[in-house]
């Protein structure tokens, strides 16, 4: 990593050593000699100071390359992330590129591989989504020259060194180790080979390394296929799928099959197997292009002990698939059919409905009858073409054997009826067989197209409803608002799609919480909640239909996201059958996929919110300590101080600057009691008739001592009507407008107080000449303990008063608004602009025999 990071450096590269633990080897040293370091944090631990990776000064530096060692380290309590990967995945997300060090023994899917032979669990790990992201490179030498480097202290100081020999770095154990650090990378390359071809839909198998495909089907025999897949596997270190190829025999499937296809395809994924149900118009070519899509290079699949007549007839499955799919080695083991009755019912069933062949037989009828009545009109070629209609038709609809039926009928027919000599069955013109036997064809090959479309058309039929219902399932997450609301839905719609019953519980300390269910459900069964719990606390389902807990009525899907288990969905039947078939478990999946996600975001959301609250809390604390710090030292120093004088030189302006000062402190003390009941709702209001020239009158002598050596200017007509406010109220916005303005205004020039009519309303305007408003910030200086601080001057104070004249003035019925002034004030600068809208309601026309008392 160090020689590698040099290399980039001197190409130019902006590479720094973000951590690099040397454990006292001068080789390593040296290598670190020349490089960028980034300072070590220090934490304190139990008394001692241990060096971490300073994260922050390393995004503060934001170099191209960061060099970080052992990505598998547990950092330091204390620090922002648990783990250093985490720390490298936020380097990541700042657009910082990392190489990084890491042992085969850390990675978290190999632990127990590790520990098997090895006898030490490793505790600090890594997940193997890091290493999916990662662009890998082996460091690899032979255990002997390891373990001599190990001898001459290249690796750890000499006695840990002589340690590390005697336990964990045996020659066997370190042969194991690099076998596994091989075949690890050679699964990295593959999966990155794999998925560069399937974004390039580049052809082939590239069958560098292995890839077995299991062909399943509703046999019992499908177990043994799964499990010679499974030795097959392991022999070659190969990941392997289990596929169940829908056809349109799937649907003449007992509940027998659907259960036996079932258990064989959960075996396979106890196994370790990826499982698949693809559908398709035939099983060969559903699993050749199932095994194209996959990139296999094996296929497993079995061979039924079928008569010679039966594959002569409907082909063999296994020799068609040698035919076609290509350079994929297929390994054949047989198998015998299931039960001799079974099979028999089976074919019985494959003939059809009675009613199909009367059908055919009475369109034959009918076209013979036809045929008859326009015998003079048409020639026998011309006929023979009619008994076409009911051949054609049959063949389509019913299938085959009633094809064949109407075909055998309609050269019957139209033998005896129609040809010479008629009466009879003979022919007499051997021409005329070629009729007979175009009838039979066209039923033939009729029912194969027929067939074939009916096939394909219920395959697309099938997987719009399954992509609707998604969709369907989709939009109805989306529209919840809150879990609850979510909760439900996933209820409601499973249910409708499965037609099963459903309930979902999340974890909790006391066990499973049943939140929802459709139909409602009160309780559940010890059994269920013990389920349940598995469910949750191994990630896997559990209950009737699984390998867990069997003798639950219900099978529970834990709801899986990156963040572990968020809750369960139970699913049972009203019959207490198996809770899903086997043609629903795709469906099932997509729909539990669907529901983890919508879980997610509701978490994500809900976390998000807190997060703001919180941080809106943390915001309006400081802004509170802040303001609180400065408006309660700030008298409290001036009046202590002029205690102290007035102790020794007893003097009227002392007294008159403690009693200005107590004000202040007692306006400020006002002010966050008026804010409280602003926040509570809890404004008490007696609305009565005011006059808006008293009123301003008023505020400006209470704040006289506040605004000294300002001129308060009152452009307020006499003829501006009385309005029905709260009195106290309207004095408290006022206050709190008049000293603001005292406070933002520069120093001696005016205040100006106005009040204008408008069409619909009353405005009372209070403008200074001042900075004015930043642009934008119009409705913010509103905000709870806002504060625009100028950049010509340093001003205090709560950020409270606007917000309370915004609070009162809303009580009121009133609206305040802030903008920059539009006209200079005697030359001055234009200011801020303060106005409280009164609407036309409130504005009194006429007074009344009230309003005079």
């Amino acid at each position: 990593m160090l020689t590698e990071g040099r290399q980039r450096h001197e190409a130019g590269i902006d590479v720094v050593v973000g951590v690099v633990e040397t454990h006292g080897r001068r080789e390593t040293e040296a290598l670190v000699h020349g490089h960028e370091i980034i300072s070590r944090r220090e934490v304190d631990h139990k008394g001692h100071s241990l060096g971490e990776m300073d994260i922050d000064a390393i995004l503060a530096r934001h170099p191209q390359l960061a060099l970080v060692d052992e990505l598998a380290h547990t950092n330091a309590p204390g620090s922002r992330h648990p783990k250093r990967y985490q720390d490298v995945e936020e380097l990541l997300d700042a657009g910082i590129d990392v190489y990084s060090t890491l042992n085969i023994q850390h990675v978290e899917s190999l632990n127990d591989v590790v520990a098997s032979f090895t006898r030490v669990r490793v505790r600090e790990t890594v997940p193997d989504s890091i290493l999916e992201q990662a662009e890998i490179e082996v460091v690899d030498i032979p255990p002997d020259e390891l373990i001599e480097r190990l001898k001459d202290g290249k690796v750890y100081i000499p006695h840990e060194a002589t340690r590390a020999l005697g336990h964990f770095f045996s020659k066997t154990n370190l042969t194991a180790l690099r076998e596994l650090a091989l075949r690890r990378a050679a699964q990295a390359v593959d999966a990155q080979m794999l998925e560069h071809v399937r974004a390039n839909a580049l052809a082939g198998s590239f069958a560098v390394g292995e890839r077995i495909v299991v062909a399943v089907s509703e046999h019992a025999h499908a177990a043994g296929l799964v499990r010679a897949g499974k030795r097959l596997a392991d022999a070659l270190r190969a990941p392997w799928t289990a596929v169940h190829i829908e056809t349109r025999r799937d649907q003449t499937f007992t509940d027998e099959d659907r259960r036996q296809l079932a258990d064989t395809l959960a075996l396979a994924s106890r196994l370790g197997a990826a499982t698949a149900s693809i559908p398709a118009v035939d099983v060969v070519a559903g699993l050749r292009s199932f095994a194209r899509e996959a990139r296999a290079t094996q296929v497993v699949i079995g061979k039924s002990d079928r008569s010679w007549w039966f594959e002569a007839r409907h082909g063999s499955v296994v020799d068609r698939l040698v035919r076609t799919i290509g350079d994929v080695a297929v390994h054949v083991l047989p198998a015998e059919d299931g039960p001799k009755q079974t099979r028999r019912q089976q074919r019985r069933g494959l003939w059809g409905k009675p009613a199909d062949y009367f059908f055919s037989l009475l369109m034959v009828t009918g076209m013979t009858v036809l045929g008859r009545l326009l015998l003079e009109a048409l020639d026998l070629g011309n006929i023979a073409l009619l008994f076409l209609v009911p051949v054609m038709f049959a063949a389509a609809t019913f299938g085959l054997r009633a094809g064949l039926f109407a075909g055998l009928a309609s050269s019957l027919a139209y033998n005896f009826f129609f040809l010479p000599p008629t009466g009879t069955l003979t022919v007499s013109n051997p021409e005329n067989v070629i009729s007979i036997l175009v009838l039979l064809g066209v039923a033939i090959v009729t029912s194969q197209f027929a067939a074939r479309v009916r096939t394909q058309a219920d395959l697309a039929g099938s997987s719009a409803r399954q992509n609707a219902a998604l969709a369907s399932f989709s939009r109805q997450l989306t529209a919840s608002a809150t879990r609850e609301e979510l909760m439900q839905a996933i209820c409601a719609e499973v249910a409708r799609l499965l037609d099963v019953r459903t309930v979902l519980l999340l974890p909790s300390e006391a066990g499973p919480d049943l939140r929802a269910a459709y139909p409602p459900e009160d309780r559940l069964d010890q059994i269920e909640i013990a389920a349940a719990q598995w469910a949750i606390d191994n990630e896997q389902p559990a209950g009737r239909g699984s390998a867990t807990l069997t003798a639950s009525d219900w099978l529970f899907h834990p709801l899986q996201t990156t963040r572990g288990v968020l809750g369960v969905l139970g699913v049972a039947r009203e019959d207490a059958g198996d809770p899903v078939r086997s043609d629903q478990v795709p469906l099932l999946m997509s729909l539990l996929d669907q529901a983890s996600i919508a879980f997610d975001r509701m978490a994500l959301e809900e976390e998000n919110m807190a997060a703001q609250q919180v941080g809106e809390r943390d915001r309006l604390r400081s802004a509170l300590l802040s303001s609180v710090s400065h408006d309660l030292r700030t008298p409290l120093t001036t009046i202590l101080t002029a205690a102290q004088e007035m102790k020794r030189h007893p003097s009227a302006e002392l007294a008159e600057t403690v009693e200005t000062e107590a004000q202040r402190l007692n306006r400020f003390v006002a002010n966050l009691l008026d804010m409280a009941r602003v926040e509570a709702g809890a404004l008490p209001m007696k609305p009565e008739a005011t006059d808006l020239f008293d009123a301003v009158a008023g505020a400006v002598h209470d704040t006289r001592a506040a605004l000294h050596g300002r001129e308060i200017d009152l452009d307020i007509a006499p003829d501006i009507p009385l309005v029905r406010l709260d009195p106290v109220l309207l004095h408290h916005c006022l206050i709190n407008l008049l000293d603001n303005a005292g406070r933002y205004g520069d120093p001696d020039t005016p205040i100006l107080v106005r009040c204008r009519r408008a069409p619909d309303a009353l405005r009372l305007s209070v403008i200074d000449q001042g900075p004015g408003i930043p642009p934008g910030q119009e409705k913010r200086v509103f905000e709870t303990f806002t504060r625009l601080e100028g950049s010509d001057r340093v001003r205090h104070g709560t950020g409270l008063g606007l917000a309370i004249v915004k609070g009162f003035a809303e009580a009121m019925g009133l609206s305040v608004e802030a903008s920059n002034n539009e006209d200079t004030l005697d030359g001055g600068r234009r200011g801020a602009c303060f106005t409280i809208r009164i609407p036309e309601r409130l504005i009194i026309r006429h007074l009344d025999n009230e309003d005079m008392a």
